[in-house]
This record gives C-alpha cells, sequence and structure tokens, in this order.
C-alpha cells in the first residue's frame, strides 16, 4: 500500500508540474501578445507598423481591432486594450492617458466622380447637412437629390467634422450613417448624388487607385496630404496612440516604433503625413 501511495504521489507532483509550466507558457504568450483597438482611420496603418514590429520581435503577435476613436479611449482606460488609438486630440476628461502622436491625417469632402459640383463653401456644407439644401440644383450641379452621409456617434471624424462647422450631431439630417472611411467611400460611389467626409489620405489613395470619387477643396485649399503636411488644410487632426499612463514593456517598445522614422514610409504608403523631426 505504502508503494502505491508513494507512487501516487509522484504521479501528482507530476502533473502539478505540468500544469505549472502550462500556466507559465500561457502567461508568457499572453506577454507576447500586443492588443489595440479603437480608430478606424489608424487601424489599416497600425496594422502594417505591427507586421514590420513582428518581424523585428519574434514571438510577438500585435492583434489590431477597430471600432472607432471612443473604443480606444475605453478600452485603454479599462485594460480592455494594451495600446488605444484614437485619430484626434484628447479631450480634457480624457486627460487620464497619455496621447502618443504617430502622424497627422487631414478630413475633406468627398463627392462621386460624376457629381460636376467643384466646390462648396462651409456654409453651403452647413446647409447640405442640416437639411436646408436638399438638391444639387440649388448648387449648380444637376437636378439630383442630395443624398447626405455621416458618421456614426463615437467616431472622431464625426466630432472634428461638428467642431469645424459648429453643428451638433442632432441637427444633421443624414440619409446614410456609415462607421469607417472605406463604407463612406462605397456610399458615395454607389450613389452619385452622395456627399461624405473622409480621411484625406484614404479618399486620395482610393481616388488613385480608380475609385470614381472627388475631394473638394475647403476655404480655397486643395484636400491633399501635401497640404495637411504643410499645415494649410483647415480640417486636419492627430493620429494618436494611447495608454494609460507611462507605457512600459512591449507596449513602450511598440509605441517607440511607431513614432520612429522607421515606419515614415508606411505612414506615406498610407497617404498620412509622418511626424516631423
Amino acid at each position: 500500500m505504502s508503494e502505491v501511495g508513494d507512487s501516487q504521489k509522484i504521479w501528482g507532483w507530476i502533473l502539478a508540474l505540468c500544469m505549472a509550466a502550462g500556466l507559465n507558457s500561457a502567461a508568457l504568450a499572453d506577454a507576447q501578445k500586443l492588443v489595440l483597438t479603437g480608430s478606424s482611420t489608424i487601424a489599416p496603418l497600425a496594422l502594417e507598423i505591427g507586421k514590420h514590429f513582428e518581424k523585428l520581435n519574434p514571438g510577438v503577435r500585435v492583434d489590431v481591432q477597430s471600432g472607432g476613436s471612443t473604443r480606444g479611449v475605453i478600452d485603454a482606460r479599462v485594460g480592455l486594450a494594451d495600446v488605444g488609438m484614437a485619430s484626434r486630440a484628447l479631450k480634457q476628461e480624457e486627460r487620464d492617458l497619455i496621447a502618443h502622436r504617430i502622424a497627422m491625417d487631414g478630413i475633406g469632402i468627398i463627392l462621386h466622380q460624376k457629381n460636376p459640383v467643384k466646390s462648396l463653401n462651409d456654409d453651403q456644407i452647413r446647409a447640405i447637412y442640416t437639411g436646408k439644401i436638399t438638391n444639387w440644383q440649388q448648387l449648380g450641379g444637376e437636378d439630383r437629390k442630395i443624398t447626405v452621409v455621416n458618421k456614426a456617434e463615437g467616431r472622431s471624424t464625426l466630432e472634428l467634422f461638428l467642431h469645424h462647422f459648429l453643428l451638433k450631431n442632432p441637427q444633421i439630417r443624414a440619409h446614410v450613417v456609415i462607421g469607417d472611411n472605406q463604407q463612406g467611400i462605397k456610399t458615395v460611389v454607389g450613389n452619385v448624388g452622395a456627399i461624405g467626409y473622409v480621411s484625406i489620405g484614404t479618399a486620395e489613395y482610393e481616388e488613385a487607385h480608380g475609385m470614381p470619387i472627388h475631394l473638394l477643396p475647403m476655404a480655397g485649399v486643395p484636400a491633399t496630404v501635401a497640404n495637411v503636411r504643410a499645415g494649410r488644410f483647415p480640417l486636419s487632426r492627430p493620429l494618436n496612440l494611447l495608454s494609460k499612463g507611462t507605457p512600459t514593456g512591449l507596449s513602450k517598445r511598440f509605441i517607440e516604433f511607431a513614432q520612429s522614422a522607421a515606419v515614415d514610409d508606411l505612414v506615406t504608403a498610407q497617404y498620412f503625413v509622418p511626424l516631423a523631426r
């Protein structure tokens, strides 16, 4: 009986050691995974930066999830993400977080390529989005109903748009509410009468690759990445990574990499403006 008891004890110890080793392996695996959530504008860039970061750091996995800048703020704050993403400056009530700028972007108004209207002033854009102007003929265009495309609440693009045009979201008379930039572009592509607003970098890229859209100038300044870079375009914003307190470990290394000159080519490839150094 004693030999049986000793044998059971030995196997028990072996099982306990195996379980401990498994837990340690799982903990190690978790430590090598970095989760980023938030801005759909930043997400494609963060994904590319993540791929390069993974190559330089074997065993590390970078998981990028979109959902809007508000999600990035909330997830970084409560620990659901290691790093948040926000395509805007932090608000006063969000200053418990630290913003780490990785690039600049502009927001531009887009129309379908077949829409003959080539420019709109701020008052006209405001009138379109509040339902006071409902037909392109009122603006020198064709006799075609205007389809107003607005961003969903929680999107930083919406917040910046409202702030610039001195509007509140309940004033907007939207026919279509969209999430990310790609959805906005596809909506305008599918409707000649539509008007929307998206990241200039994304729109410029898609237009260059055959999407039938065109960006409108603002205050006489063409909506281009070059003008955002030069500080001439009136509607621009920072692209930020967010941390809860001073970043450490893997988060710190990723943020530093995302702010380095090593990713300038990735930033430019996404039609954003690299940091000035």
